[in-house]
C-alpha cells in the first residue's frame, strides 16, 4: 500500500501529445509487411485526416485559450503555449515520417506492381500531349487565377484548400506590374487522375493534380513569365459556436454556423517542400500564423486525398481480403429477429458479426402489425442510409416514430439537419437531445403487443447506427427483452424528450447522472477486496482515457494492489507503472486492419464479475457533458463471451499491440512464441 505517495503532474500524459502519439501509431502501420500495399497507403492517409481534424479542433482551442489571456495549465503541468510549442515539434516529425514512408517506401513498392504516380519528367509525348488537352478543357475553364495589387488583395481561401501561389514577372493586360498570384483548386476536382490505358505504359498511371497545374500555370497568366509556382494549404478553426444560453432553435443556430466554419481563423500553414522562405514569410503574414505553425511537405499537401487511389486500381491483391461477417446461430434458427430475442439475449460483435440484424429488426418493426412505436438516437448515419429508409417505412405505415437526433455531431452537422427534415417530413417525431449535452447514447427501443400486453425490446451498442463504419470498426451491441433494461431506456428516452425527472435507472448506468458514480463505486469495491486479500482485477477497454477523477480513483486502486489492464486505443492521459503509484496497471493500444472502437469494462468483484459495455470513454465529456448509457451484461455465459472476445484476446495479442511506457511513449509488443492478432483471431472465428 503506498496511499501515503502525492499525484502530481509527473503522473499524467498530455491529452494533445497523446493524440499525437496514436497518430504515430497509425503511421507506422504503413511499415507493416503482413498488411497489402493499397492497405498501407490508407494509414498515410487516415493519419493525415486524423491530423487535419486535430488541428481545426484540438489546436484551434488551445490558440483560443492563449487569445483569451487563460493560464490554466493541463493536466501534466503545460501551459498553453507549451503545448503549442510541443505539439509543433512533434507534428513535424510525423510529418517528415508520412512523406519519408510514402516516397522512400510505397512510392516504389507500388512502382514494382505496376501502380506509379509519374513525375512530369516521367512523361511520354503522348501523355504531355493529354495532359496538355486535359488542362485545356478540364481544368483551365475553372481556374481563376488572382493577381495579388492594391485593388486585388489576398483572397479568403477556404479552409483546407489546395491553392498555389505563382511569382511573376512582367506586365498584365493593363500594364501593372504584379508579382504574385493565386490559384485555387476547386473541391470538385479530383487530386489524382488516372491516364487512360491507351496512353499509359503501365498497369495502372497516375498524376497528381498539382503537377498539371505546375506543367501548365504559365497558360493562366498570358504575356507574363511565370518563375515559380508552389502549392500550399491553410487548416482554420473549424470548431462550431453556439451560445447555449441565447440559442431559441438548436438547428436554426447550426446552420447558421455551418458556414464560418470554412473560414474560420487560420491554425496551420503546409507549403511544398521547395517554398522559398520569401513567399512563406508572406503567406504566414497572410494568415498571421508564427513560423512553427508552417509545416513542408514533400510531396501533395494533402495526403487524405491519395484515399481515392485502392478504388481506381482494381487489384484485389493490394487489399485485404474481403470477408462476410458472421449471424448468430439463435437468429438464424429463428423465425423472426423477435423470437431470437425473446429465447435469449444477444450480443452483436462487429465487424466479425453482421450488422444486418439491427437492420433487421428495424425492418421488420416497420411493418409488423404489432409494432407500435419506435425510440432511436442517431448520431452518424451515413449516405442513403437504410437504418434512415426503415424508420421513414415505419412512419409511413402509421408506427409512433420518435427519432433523437444529435444535430452537433462533429463534421456532421449538414447531414443530420438534412435528415430530421427528411424524417420530419415522413411523419417521424423529431427532436434534438438537450442543449447542453450531446446525446452520444446509442439506443433504439421497439414496444410491440404481444398476447393482450406489451413487451419492449431494445438494442444499446457501442458505435453508431452506421452500416459502413460497422465494417470498419470494432463495436458490440446487446439485443434484449430484459423488462428492467428496456424500462430503463424508455424512462432515457422521456427524458430526452419530456425534460422531466424520469426516476431512478435500475439496471443502466447514465450520464451525466450516475455513470462516474457508479463506476467508483465499482473500483472502489475492487480495492476492498484488494485489502482483503481477495482477487482485484480490473479490465477495460476504451476509445479514451482522460478524465482526472477516474485517473486518480485508478492509481488509488493501484496503490491498493488491484490489477488494472487498459486497453486504450487513443488518448490516455494516465502513465503506468510508476512505483508506487501506478505499478499495477498496464496500458496498451491496439493498431489494425479495423478500427477499435468497442467499450468495454470489466471488474473480477471476488469471482462474480460484472461486465459492461457502453457508448461512453472515461473522458469528462463522456461522462459529465454528454447523454450516455452503460448496459450491464448479466447472462454468465454472454459476459464471459464479451470478456473472451472484447479483452482477453486482445490482452494476448502480440502482432498488432503497442505497450504504454511510463514516459507516455508507445513500444510495439514484441512477437513471443506463436504469432496471435486480436482482429484475426475474431474473423477466423466469426467470419464466413
Amino acid at each position: 500500500m503506498n496511499a501515503h505517495v502525492k499525484i502530481g503532474p509527473e503522473h499524467y500524459v498530455n491529452r494533445e501529445l497523446s493524440l499525437l502519439e496514436f497518430n504515430r501509431r497509425v503511421i507506422q502501420q504503413a511499415l507493416v509487411r503482413e498488411f497489402p500495399l493499397l492497405e498501407r497507403l490508407r494509414f498515410i492517409c487516415i493519419a493525415s485526416s486524423n491530423l487535419d481534424e486535430f488541428f481545426e479542433i484540438r489546436v484551434a482551442g488551445i490558440k483560443q485559450q492563449i487569445e483569451y489571456g487563460s493560464a490554466r495549465t493541463s493536466s501534466d503541468g503545460l501551459s498553453p503555449e507549451e503545448q503549442l510549442q510541443k505539439v509543433s515539434a512533434i507534428v513535424k516529425e510525423l510529418v517528415s515520417d508520412q512523406y519519408s514512408i510514402l516516397n522512400e517506401v510505397l512510392t516504389p513498392k507500388l512502382r514494382e506492381d505496376g501502380v506509379y504516380f509519374l513525375r512530369r519528367e516521367e512523361w511520354t509525348t503522348a501523355q504531355r500531349e493529354w495532359v496538355q488537352d486535359y488542362f485545356r478543357n478540364e481544368l483551365s475553364p475553372i481556374l481563376n487565377p488572382i493577381g495579388l495589387d492594391p485593388a486585388h488583395p489576398f483572397p479568403r481561401l477556404l479552409n483546407k484548400s489546395l491553392n498555389f501561389i505563382a511569382t511573376l514577372k512582367g506586365e498584365d493586360a493593363f500594364g501593372r506590374q504584379v508579382e504574385m498570384a493565386i490559384v485555387q483548386a476547386p473541391r470538385s476536382l479530383p487530386r489524382v487522375i488516372q491516364f487512360p490505358e491507351e496512353i499509359a505504359e503501365h498497369e495502372n498511371d497516375f498524376v497528381f493534380l498539382s503537377s498539371i497545374i505546375h506543367a501548365h500555370v504559365d497558360e493562366l497568366f498570358h504575356g507574363m513569365e511565370v518563375e515559380s509556382c508552389y502549392q500550399f494549404r491553410v487548416t482554420r478553426n473549424s470548431d462550431l459556436f453556439v451560445d447555449e444560453e441565447e440559442v431559441t432553435d438548436l438547428m436554426q443556430a447550426i446552420e447558421g454556423e455551418l458556414s464560418s466554419r470554412r473560414f474560420g481563423d487560420a491554425v496551420r500553414l503546409e507549403v511544398d517542400n521547395d517554398c522559398p522562405e520569401g513567399v512563406i514569410q508572406f503567406l504566414r503574414r497572410q494568415f498571421d500564423l508564427e513560423q512553427y505553425e508552417v509545416y513542408r511537405c514533400s510531396g501533395p499537401v494533402n495526403l487524405m486525398r491519395l484515399n481515392q487511389i485502392p478504388s481506381l486500381v482494381n487489384r484485389a491483391d493490394l487489399k485485404f481480403s474481403s470477408f462476410n461477417p458472421g449471424i448468430p446461430g439463435l437468429i438464424q434458427d429463428s423465425p423472426d429477429i423477435f423470437s431470437a430475442i425473446r429465447r435469449h439475449d444477444l450480443i452483436l460483435h462487429h465487424p466479425f458479426q453482421s450488422f444486418i440484424p439491427v437492420l433487421d429488426l428495424l425492418r421488420q418493426a416497420a411493418v409488423d402489425p404489432d409494432v407500435l412505436s419506435i425510440r432511436q438516437t442517431l448520431y452518424r448515419t451515413g449516405e442513403d442510409s437504410a437504418v434512415v429508409k426503415a424508420l421513414i417505412d415505419a412512419a409511413s405505415n402509421g408506427k409512433e416514430v420518435l427519432v433523437v437526433i444529435e444535430l452537433r455531431a462533429r463534421f456532421d452537422e449538414a447531414e443530420n439537419i438534412e435528415l430530421a427534415n427528411e424524417l420530419s417530413a415522413a411523419g417521424a417525431q423529431v427532436v434534438f437531445g438537450m442543449v447542453g449535452y450531446k446525446t452520444h447514447a446509442k439506443m433504439i427501443l421497439i414496444t410491440r403487443r404481444e398476447d393482450h400486453s406489451l413487451r419492449r425490446y431494445a438494442h444499446l451498442g457501442t458505435g453508431n447506427y452506421h452500416a459502413g463504419t460497422a465494417r470498419q470498426y470494432t463495436d458490440m451491441g446487446l439485443l434484449t427483452c430484459d423488462r428492467h433494461i428496456t424500462e430503463d431506456v424508455q424512462l432515457v428516452f422521456r427524458q430526452l424528450t419530456s425534460m422531466g425527472h424520469p426516476g431512478a435507472l435500475r439496471k443502466v448506468m447514465q450520464s451525466p447522472f450516475t455513470m462516474f458514480d457508479r463506476f467508483v463505486n465499482l473500483i472502489d469495491k475492487e480495492i476492498e477486496h484488494a485489502k482483503a486479500g481477495k482477487e482485484a482485477r480490473i479490465v477495460a477497454k476504451m476509445n479514451s482515457l482522460e478524465e482526472p477523477g477516474m485517473i486518480r480513483k485508478l492509481f488509488q486502486a493501484s496503490q491498493a494492489g488491484v490489477k488494472i489492464e487498459l486497453i486504450v486505443r487513443g488518448v490516455c492521459c494516465l502513465r503506468p507503472g510508476f512505483p508506487g503509484v501506478s505499478e499495477n496497471i498496464t496500458v496498451r493500444s491496439i493498431i489494425g486492419r479495423f478500427l477499435e472502437h468497442t467499450r468495454i469494462y470489466y471488474f473480477a468483484n471476488d469471482g462474480d464479475p460484472r461486465c459492461f459495455i457502453s457508448s461512453a470513454d472515461w473522458m469528462g465529456r463522456n461522462l459529465f457533458n454528454r447523454v450516455e448509457t452503460c448496459v450491464p451484461i448479466e447472462d454468465k455465459d454472454l459476459a464471459n463471451t464479451v470478456y473472451k472476445e472484447g479483452l482477453e484476446m486482445y490482452l494476448s495479442d502480440n502482432s498488432q499491440a503497442w505497450s504504454m511506457e511510463p514516459d507516455g511513449r508507445y513500444q510495439q509488443v514484441q512477437t513471443q512464441g506463436d504469432r496471435a492478432s486480436a482482429q484475426e483471431r475474431l474473423m477466423q472465428l466469426m467470419c464466413r
